[in-house]
């Protein structure tokens, strides 16, 4: 490309593309002195503009990169050679760290040189595209789409970017079709002709991104998807992220704000053996906000394993039964909170043991259970047992609350509501609740009232309130639509409004059956996964304690409640009998039998859900994989021109059939094209021919063409022709090999 006005409009025009790219990275990343990137894609794209050898390119590159990689991390002088060392050091020990996968451990010094190596690539991709190609098209869209989705998923603004992109993306390709058209005629580019070209691309662009920007914008007729792909853990260890909003579903700590679709996630939290299946609690909460859930403070008790919980126990006056249920949780647990179902007594660590003695820590407040070391250290323990009371309620004690005489500061605590709570929320829960007597009749009919009022669970399309919207007014009144944290919030809301105790719990459901236990028939294996973190209410009565109730639509707590045989009307998630005793042993095999035969039914979606946590453990390494394989595809298909003729030299030379001509004759006239000597449009095959001998300085093509029109227009040809023009063919594919 010739150093004239176009070609600097060129380069300075792609210089603002590529400057595009850097704009972010000064607002999103912790990457500093940006000014001095800035400068060596300007300094690059000047010595590939002024046309210097590529070896003195190079040597200006790898200057300048040293000389700002040593003002930014050394304070020797630049001739002193100590720092030179020191850098070489450092690039030998990251790129032991980069075969170990450890990315996170890469030094400031090698991200920098990294950096500088990737804005070395783009610029010599712009040259590449612009000198060699005259297109830039798929740079362009490229830029477009990197900042649009920078615009989408993370606080970048693009607005103006998207605006300069199209405007100097939309000019680089028109200059570009005006110097094909100018080499397609073979006429001079004179400045006249640039200036007649240049006026209407001008206008044309203005006109379009003018209209662009005014022109009315017509509002989305889908539910934005965004907030599935942005859904993310939270990094800090303390759950739940930090605002309502996306998240990838499971247990959490932060419930501040509330609202907002879940991911599914089916990875493994743990898993219990047990008689039977049971919600397991993480931790209460019993300050309501109108956004969310906060705890009303923190008193921290410390005990041994050997004692009693110091948590809320059931009363005396609640028939229990006695169970033990062995707990192993999942190495990735993040969390040193221990899991427990409702009525725990005892827990006994089995695996971590230290003589030195571990201890437990109790949150009486919100009831989390924490585990430390002797040393004071959180941990994680991944074995334990624990000993529960399952409670066995009558409903005739059930209903002899009707309200609460004593504890006034209890009562004010858990029937806090917050100022400025939309007053149409109590005026539901009378209407729900007229002519019901008691507290358990009243909260079994705001349960019910969920199953019955057209609402709709759902982890994907859940609105989030806004900064004048009460959460659980939205839900009630105007969405009817969202997962438990909805459906319990507002159940726990509507009753406080009617002056009944609750609070909000947090948790997971009972998990998936995987097993009968081989040392004891009675007992079942469950696994727990973060698709079955959950949240519910407890509603308290004084004479019988917490008791839990399940207002979300679908889903049961199974507590056993037996009812008086004059009513006989029990509700249809809980259960009303007994355990089953003991099945006979013979029984019990038949109904193992019967599980694997069901898990059997199911092996091609635990087929699929293995594939999930598959990928989703190795995607880093797959997507370095496929990087790879992509760099080595193309630099494979830049050089096709020099690898394709060898592949075509042995697939032929196994090929005896005459009519292996016409299909050889093809084959060579695509590797001529990508030689360089391509065949007009106009053009005969013949004319062709003795273009192609005329630059070989041979006869070898002609002869070929002769036959091939032969087999062409006759469909036939001399017995051993090709046998006999192969060498023909073989020494015109040779010769496109340099």
């Amino acid at each position: 490309m010739k150093r004239n006005f176009p070609s600097f409009l060129l380069y300075t025009l792609c210089f603002f593309l590529l400057w595009e790219w850097l704009r972010p990275v000064e607002q999103l990343t912790n990457t500093g002195k940006i000014e001095t990137f800035i400068l060596f894609l300007l300094m690059s794209i000047a010595v590939s503009f002024f046309g210097l050898k590529k070896i003195w390119q190079s040597l200006i590159k790898f200057l300048f990169i040293l000389i700002s990689i040593k003002r930014f991390y050394y304070d020797e002088s630049f001739f002193q050679l100590s720092w030179l060392k020191s850098f070489i050091v450092d690039i030998a020990n990251n790129l032991g760290l980069l075969v170990g996968k450890q990315w996170n451990d890469l030094s400031d010094e090698f991200r920098t040189l990294l950096f500088f190596i990737l804005l070395w690539l783009m610029v010599y991709l712009i040259d590449y595209w612009l000198l060699k190609r005259k297109r830039i098209f798929i740079f362009f869209f490229m830029t477009l789409v990197y900042i649009t989705v920078l615009d989408t998923f993370t606080p970048y603004s693009a607005k103006a970017a998207i605006v300069r992109t199209v405007l100097a993306g939309f000019a680089v390709m028109g200059i570009l079709t005006f110097l094909r058209i100018i080499k397609k005629e073979n006429v001079n580019c004179e400045p006249g002709f640039f200036r007649k070209w240049m006026a209407p691309l001008v206008v044309m662009i203005a006109v379009s991104v003018a209209v662009g920007i005014t022109a009315p914008k017509a509002a989305p007729k889908w539910p934005d998807p965004v907030p599935f792909f942005t859904a993310k853990n939270p990094k800090d260890g303390t759950g739940g992220g930090n605002g309502a909003g996306p998240q990838r579903i499971g247990y959490g700590t932060n419930d501040e704000a509330l609202g907002g679709p879940f991911i599914a996630d089916s990875s493994p939290v743990f898993t219990y053996e047990a008689d039977r299946k049971n919600y397991w609690k993480m931790e209460t909460k019993d300050m309501y906000t109108g956004k969310g859930w906060n705890a009303s403070g923190s008193t921290p008790t410390s005990y041994k394993q050997e004692d009693l919980v110091p948590v809320y126990s059931i009363p005396d006056t609640v028939e229990t039964i006695k169970e033990t249920a062995l707990v192993s949780i999942h190495e990735k647990y993040r969390y040193n909170l221990i899991m427990y179902p409702a009525g725990i007594q005892k827990i006994l660590t089995i695996q971590p043991s230290d003589p030195n003695g571990n201890r437990f820590v109790v949150d009486t407040t919100n009831e989390r259970i924490s585990f430390y070391s002797h040393e004071q250290m959180p941990i994680v323990p991944k074995t334990f047992s624990i000993d529960y009371e399952v409670p066995k309620y009558m409903e005739k004690d059930l209903k002899q609350t009707t309200s609460m005489d004593s504890s006034p500061y209890f009562y004010q605590q858990f029937t806090f509501l917050p100022e400025g709570l939309p007053p149409r929320i109590k005026d539901l829960a009378v209407e729900i609740t007229a002519g019901k007597l008691n507290w358990f009749d009243k909260a079994k009919a705001v349960e019910s009232y969920f199953s019955n009022a057209g609402f709709t669970y759902d982890q994907k399309n859940v609105a989030v309130p806004g900064t004048n919207d009460d959460y659980v007014d939205q839900f009630l009144f105007e969405t009817k639509r969202g997962y438990c944290d909805n459906f319990s919030t507002s159940m726990a809301v509507m009753l406080r409004t009617l002056g009944i105790p609750t609070r909000w719990v947090k948790g997971y459901t009972g998990g998936d059956f995987l097993k009968y236990s081989a040392d004891d028939s009675s007992k079942q294996y469950y696994e727990v996964t973060n698709n079955n973190a959950h949240s519910w209410v407890e509603v308290f009565f004084p004479n019988q304690g917490w008791v839990p109730f399940e207002p979300t639509k679908g889903f049961s707590n199974e507590i056993m409640i037996r009812y008086d045989a004059t009513d006989g009307t029990a509700s249809p998630n809980q259960q009303t009998t007994p355990p089953p005793v003991k099945k006979p042993q013979k029984e019990e095999r038949d109904e193992s039998k019967n599980a694997k035969k069901s898990n059997k039914s199911f092996d091609l979606k635990s087929s699929w859900t293995k594939a999930k946590l598959l990928i989703k453990n190795t995607w880093k390494s797959v997507a370095l994989i496929l990087v790879i394989l992509t760099v080595v595809a193309a630099m494979l298909y830049r050089i096709r021109g020099k690898w394709i003729p060898y592949g075509l030299l042995l697939l032929y030379r196994f090929k005896k059939k005459d009519e292996s001509i016409g299909a050889a004759y093809l084959d060579l006239l695509n590797q001529l094209d990508r030689y360089g000597l391509k065949r007009k449009e106009d053009q005969t095959l013949r004319n062709y021919a003795r273009y192609i001998d005329s630059f070989f300085s041979t006869r070898e093509m002609t002869r070929l063409t002769y036959l091939y029109e032969q087999y062409l227009y006759q469909q036939s040809l001399p017995k051993g022709a090709w046998k006999g023009s192969r060498e023909l063919w073989e020494n015109l594919i040779k010769k496109t090999i340099t």
